[in-house]
């Protein structure tokens, strides 16, 4: 391949990895971390600028004077653990084992084609963490059983306002208000021992722990720009759950 094609190539390529890392909820330095090492392995060296929103990364040949720019939008960010662990491996696995670029690429392209977990079982694992969560919160079977009810059909009702569209912030009340309010008649008709464990813990499914998490960490290795708009993210999310939550407590007049 001609050199300056395979820097466009490789350009292209590593900056692709970076969105998917972004969308998939790494932090900024391990976005950083994964891109050089791989870039090393086609001895290369990069530069980037990694905001929430796009990123600009510049590859190039440190003995001459090729270099190749690209710009990308990040779209919006679907959290996936599996995703960010896997280009990881695979990144190392390119440094021991010396690939190529159309090996990179071959490893990189099986990894964003993979399966993802099916809505309905989404469904049913987060409502089951948030009727164990309502347990550790003293709550009884019945309560439980309010819990996951009413996590999954806030969950459901985030989902389907994805798939239409809506503003992510317009889905985090509807969420839940949907979910709080469900789980309120268990709190206004006193059904089971704690039915406010069950009103608590309705809404943790919406909990920004990634946001946040990645927020400190990011302004931790001084990645300030990321680590705000990550922090402002987080707080908006919050806000908008206990905007959700006290629409339901007005309602019912709950203290």
């Amino acid at each position: 391949m001609d050199s300056s094609k395979e820097l466009i190539k490789a350009t292209n390529l590593l900056l692709e990895t970076a969105s998917l890392l972004m969308v998939s909820g790494a932090n900024t330095i391990r976005v950083n971390l994964t891109i050089n090492r791989f870039a090393s392995v086609l001895n290369f060296k990069t530069s980037c600028f990694i905001s929430h929103k796009s990123i600009i990364m510049t590859l190039y040949e440190e003995d001459t004077t090729r270099t190749c720019t690209r710009v990308k939008n990040i779209p919006p960010h679907a959290i996936n653990f599996s995703i960010i662990s896997a280009i990881s491996k695979i990144s190392w696995d390119a440094v021991t084992e010396d690939w190529t670029l159309e090996h990179i690429e071959k490893e990189l392209e099986a990894i964003k084609n993979q399966k993802r977990y099916s809505k309905i079982t989404v469904l049913i694992a987060v409502s089951l963490a948030g009727a164990g969560f309502c347990n550790i919160f003293k709550g009884d079977y019945i309560n439980m059983l309010v819990a996951f009810i009413s996590t999954f059909i806030g969950l459901l009702i985030f989902q389907l306002t994805h798939k239409e569209k809506f503003n992510v912030y317009m889905r985090i009340v509807l969420g839940s208000f949907i979910a709080s309010l469900i789980a309120g008649f268990g709190v206004l008709f006193q059904i089971g021992s704690h039915p406010q464990s069950a009103l608590a813990t309705s809404i943790l499914y919406l909990v920004p722990g990634v946001a946040l998490i990645n927020s400190f960490t990011d302004l931790l290795d001084n990645n300030i720009i990321n680590g705000m708009v990550r922090f402002t993210t987080g707080l908006m999310t919050v806000l908008a759950i206990a905007l959700g939550l006290f629409v339901t407590m007005l309602i019912f007049k709950l203290n």
